[in-house]
């Protein structure tokens, strides 16, 4: 007679799962809750001690960890003397483990949990189960996935259990395992240990997009399960519209990273990858249209991002544009209903406006990665160090300050020209700091008169450069890191001109 050992945490599909396993003839075997709740629905089932012949020990801390299931699990069909060896110690072989693992990652979210807590919800048993079975698998079937309890019964009803069928299961029961180990990994590291010699990430899968960054790439979704990771893009509701795709995700990340950044309502508008206008307002329309505005021609097809309620007059000032996708924490409820008329628009409920950072960012190299640590420097905490004749007046630094977040979501090198808490003119992603200068000049135009101006890293050159041409062409103010060679020439120059400028001391390159 086949054996099935069951003890999965997650009792999902089980019942219907084992009933079936018993019409086809298998012995059952379970532990504790599990045998509890199959013999409670009236599935004939033993407990795993009736294989061990030796009774659950240690408040159930080991259950499985014998001889009699190991060895059931792990002898190759294949081989007579691993069967010859089952039959001298009269253990049964075992075709079926079917489990999942205790539920470490909701009890370290539960709030004032204790590490006694945690340490009583690592599983030992049921990794072991699983990892041997899925070493075996040619002769063992291993399932920890619910969802795959269906597809399991049609082959075992049909006897096909192909050697391909076997091992993407098995191969699903060791990356579960791993996950697992990680995110027990991840609790128990100390904050010095940020970056340890050994690094594996746990991730859920989210959904297949329609393909990657271009068509003939494949693409996917996955999301940090751990307690506290931010929520993001990934985590949001979407209310309408179609699929999000890979691009999708990718740009509705970088404008909502933004507009979570500022303290004061906010509206950012990104066209692939990089903002196009940002501005703040306490009138959600005024900021959305002073954002268009910075640069009316890109926000076609574009991404906006809203850190408060979308109100009836934004959408009215919204009309006759095009966007693919809008996040903002809620919507009121008339503006809710008159963006769902638009087809071709992506509707996300963010869960929180809140600023929340991952404790790591990763970008992936050929053959590696790299890791460090998010940039949580705020513009509204910078000292401002005055370099030149002129400190900037009160009003400036506040427009200073609201430049530097900007530039700080613009790729390098990267520079923000800004008034009236609003951009107007935005140049980035370019080999010098010459050239992005120029493209905001040009883009700002006549608003330029006034407006101050950002630079994500310190000016290389200055005279006849990137500082003297914002200077002649009207800006009043400019904030940058300092630390360069020059900066006693972009100083001089700024107060010949009688423009104030700021140091931060702190880069806010994204590359």
């Amino acid at each position: 007679m086949p054996v099935a050992i069951l003890a999965p945490h997650d009792k999902t599909g089980l019942t219907e799962f084992a009933q079936r396993l018993v019409e086809m003839g298998y012995e059952i075997y379970s532990t504790g809750g599990t045998r509890n709740h199959l013999s409670e629905v009236g599935v004939a089932v033993q407990p795993v001690s009736a294989l061990t012949g030796f009774p659950e020990v240690l408040d159930g801390r080991v259950k499985t960890l014998h001889p009699a299931v190991h060895a059931g699990i792990l002898a190759r069909r294949d081989l007579p003397a691993h069967m010859a060896q089952l039959a001298e110690h009269g253990i049964a072989p075992i075709d079926i483990v079917c489990a999942n693992l205790y539920p470490f990652r909701e009890t370290i979210a539960k709030p004032g949990v204790t590490i006694a807590d945690a340490l009583e919800n690592i599983d030992i048993g049921g990794p072991t189960m699983i990892r041997a079975a899925a070493k075996n698998h040619p002769s063992v079937l291993v399932l920890v996935d619910p969802d795959d309890y269906s597809d399991a019964l049609e082959h075992l009803a049909t006897e096909q259990l192909p050697l391909d069928y076997r091992k993407r299961l098995a191969a699903k029961a060791f990356q579960h395992v791993a996950a697992y180990d990680t995110m027990i990994a991840r609790y128990l590291r100390d904050s010095d240990q940020l970056f340890p010699r050994e690094l594996t990430i746990g991730l859920d899968k989210v959904a297949d997009t329609r393909y990657g960054e271009n068509p003939h790439q494949r693409g996917a979704v996955y999301r940090d399960p751990s307690p506290g990771a931010p929520k993001g893009v990934v985590g949001a509701e979407q209310l309408h519209g179609l699929e999000m795709s890979y691009l999708n995700y990718f740009d509705a990340d970088a404008a909502w990273r933004c507009a979570i950044d500022f303290d004061e309502p906010a509206v950012v508008i990104v066209k692939h990858g990089t903002p196009c206008g940002i501005a703040s307002h306490k009138d959600m329309a005024v900021a959305y249209q002073r954002a268009y505005d910075s640069d009316p021609i890109s926000p076609f097809g574009g991404i906006i991002a809203v850190n408060r309620p979308v109100t009836w007059d934004m959408t009215e000032a919204m009309k006759g544009k095009r966007y693919d996708i809008i996040a903002a924490p809620d919507y009121e409820g008339h503006a809710l209903e008159r963006l769902r008329k638009r087809q071709d628009l992506r509707i996300l409920q963010m869960a929180s406006a809140d600023r929340a950072y991952p404790d790591i960012e990763y970008r992936m190299l050929l053959g590696g990665m790299l890791a460090h640590e998010p940039d949580r420097a705020r513009g509204s905490d910078l000292e401002l160090r005055s370099v030149t004749k002129r400190p900037p007046t009160n009003a400036e630094a506040d427009e200073l300050r609201f430049a530097w977040t900007c530039v700080k979501h613009v790729k390098s090198n990267a520079v923000v020209i800004a008034k009236d808490h609003a951009t107007i003119g935005i140049g980035g992603g370019q080999p010098n700091r010459l050239w992005p200068t120029r493209r905001a000049i040009e883009n700002a135009g006549e608003r330029i008169q006034g407006s101050v101006m950002a630079s994500d890293a310190f000016f290389p050159f200055a005279r006849g450069d990137a500082v003297e041409d914002a200077c002649r062409a009207g800006v009043s103010a400019i904030i940058q890191p300092g630390g360069g060679a020059r900066d006693d020439e972009a100083i001089e120059v700024c107060d010949e001109y009688g423009v104030a400028m700021v140091f931060t001391g702190t880069r806010a390159f994204r590359h």
